[in-house]
């Protein structure tokens, strides 16, 4: 009887790791397909993306008066990086719908009050996320004008046009994805995993864990670069910390009220 019984039939909304596994690969089918569908516009509008991501080099040229290309070292070098635009470009402009489709995943270890609270996470998640990558793209000059300062004088950088490009996505893609883990440690909370005084007491880890991401997210001496992603990453965190403790408190008054009524003494 209870394999026949739907999901909507589950007062708990318990699930069969059956269940969950059918789930997974629902929400897989669905951010895949909206990638793939991101990808198909991507194609249509490579090339002024492929023309907004040479302007670094511009730059390095211009600080250092010397010649900066990028080049194609085979004959289907060209053809190939407009593929790895198309698809990026997919990945980005389709991360609401694999975003939500995390969410969604998610959503059945809360409780139905909790629930509520799914599109505050998602509408909270996607503008971090971009705002993650227009940081990426705001240091990106500084990184690369940096990186290129090290060659010798009277030589020129040429620079392969797919390791740039993999450079440039990497680093956008990577501090996009740090800022929303906080809206994750939020969830965790929200599932009981974690508590506001666990992430807390934490919180000088997290302060290191953040600088080595940020400073691996920017491979260069560029300091300023490192401490302009480090510290909105940093004040997300404690954010993440406060709504923790407002969840808390409000999750702990209600099972102090519940326990009143039922006439029980309280074990917290």
């Amino acid at each position: 009887m209870a394999r026949t019984k739907k999901r909507g039939a589950n007062p708990e909304g318990k699930m069969s790791l059956g269940q969950h596994l059918v789930e997974l690969r629902k929400r897989l089918t669905r951010a895949g397909l909206s990638i793939l569908l991101g990808a198909v516009a991507g194609w249509f509008i490579a090339d002024p993306v492929w023309t907004l991501l040479q302007e670094p080099i511009t730059r390095v040229a211009e600080a250092y008066g010397r010649e900066a290309q990028l080049v194609f070292p085979t004959i289907t070098s060209s053809f190939d990086l407009k593929m790895q635009i198309a698809i990026y470009v997919g990945i980005f402009v389709s991360s609401p719908v694999w975003l939500y489709q995390i969410f969604a995943f998610i959503v059945p270890g809360l409780t139905r009050r909790e629930k509520g609270y799914t599109f505050g996470f998602f509408f909270t998640a996607v503008p971090l996320f971009i705002a993650g990558c227009a940081a990426g793209w705001y240091v990106l000059p500084n990184i690369v004008t940096l990186l290129s300062g090290f060659a010798p004088e009277d030589t020129a950088s040429l620079f392969l046009a797919k390791e740039y490009l993999h450079f440039v996505v990497k680093l956008m893609l990577a501090i996009g994805i740090g800022f929303v883990l906080p809206v994750f440690l939020v969830i965790l909370n929200f599932m009981g995993v974690v508590s506001a005084r666990g992430l807390l007491s934490g919180w000088r880890w997290a302060i290191l864990l953040i600088t080595l991401f940020t400073a691996i997210a920017t491979p260069a001496a560029d300091v300023f670069s490192m401490f302009l992603l480090a510290v909105p990453m940093v004040a997300l965190y404690f954010l993440a910390v406060g709504v923790a403790y407002w969840h808390d408190r409000v999750a702990a008054r209600k099972l102090k009220k519940l326990e009143t009524e039922l006439g029980e003494p309280s074990t917290a």
